[in-house]
């Protein structure tokens, strides 16, 4: 997805959230703050790449404070957050067991997202009222035509706490008998799921797992390893979660390869690039 004008001052609100998290050296963020600035001032500008930005921001913040996980303390939020709702999520589901209604529940997990809402959001109010949503944007059908057709799925996480819930739904992808593959990030970016994040979760004992090989924001392509790369293209089918990803799959020239994109659409950039309203949930074919 190419920035939209509200994104400047969105990397300014990240950028100023990370490094009160990463560091409490007043100086420090100084000096990282004038580097964010510059690097908007050479590279935001009509038709440049969203998530590619924003991972030039957050990698930057990582290397210049030293601290390679400034979100660390909310990763631990978020899996508490995630395991306080999951009984009440799951008895939901023991009430409509219908991809639908899996696919939602994975949706209301991408609300657990500070990077995307900020520090000060109330996450705990918003899951529950995004799963009671319907989709704005359907395309379970689909979806669903597809899954009977593939043989392998390709999986791309999103957050922390999110893979809670979409443990739910990998479960319930069983049913039509396909072999997933989890992918999450190799180094810590936001709060972004990796490898030990999912181990924790036990989400090995409903797919494999795998790494894309990078710490980006969603995918960039020409940062992805070259056993990723293969992966990707050798996937009957590819299920991403969240913002990021559906920012860099957009960017891919996907042929007809089928993607399908999952998320809540809390801002106004990504709710105007798709025609819905923001806070609406997506069941999105890409192509």
């Amino acid at each position: 997805m190419k920035v939209h004008y509200e994104c400047a001052s969105c990397f300014l609100r990240q950028a100023r959230e990370a490094l009160d998290l990463a560091t409490d050296d007043d100086d420090l963020k100084m000096k990282v703050t004038e580097i964010t600035n510059q690097i908007l001032c050479q590279k935001f500008k009509r038709g440049a790449v969203s998530n590619q930005i924003g991972t030039e921001i957050h990698r930057t913040i990582k290397r210049e404070t030293k601290n390679p996980d400034p979100y660390h303390d909310l990763r631990e939020k978020s899996d508490q957050i995630a395991i306080q709702f999951l009984p009440r999520v799951e008895k939901l589901l023991e009430m409509d067991k219908s991809l639908k209604n899996y696919l939602k529940a994975a949706i209301a997990g991408n609300i657990l997202d500070f990077g995307a809402l900020g520090l000060e959001t109330d996450i705990e109010e918003l899951v529950m009222s995004t799963i009671e949503k319907d989709l704005a944007i359907d395309h379970t059908l689909q979806l669903g035509a597809e899954l009977k057709k593939a043989k392998n799925v390709l999986y791309l996480a999103d957050n922390v706490g999110e893979i809670v819930f979409d443990k739910l739904l990998i479960k319930k992808l069983d049913e039509y008998n396909v072999e997933i593959t989890v992918a999450l990030k190799k180094y810590p970016i936001l709060n972004d799921a990796c490898l030990k994040e999912a181990l924790d979760v036990g989400l090995d004992e409903v797919a494999r797992l795998t790494t894309t090989g990078t710490d980006s924001i969603g995918v960039i392509y020409h940062d992805l390893s070259d056993d990723f790369k293969q992966e990707f293209h050798e996937a009957d089918l590819v299920i991403a979660k969240g913002l990021g990803n559906y920012e860099g799959l957009g960017e891919i020239d996907l042929g007809d390869q089928p993607v399908f994109c999952l998320f809540n659409a809390k801002c106004k950039p990504i709710a105007r690039d798709i025609g819905a309203e923001v806070g609406d949930n997506v069941v999105l074919k890409l192509n």
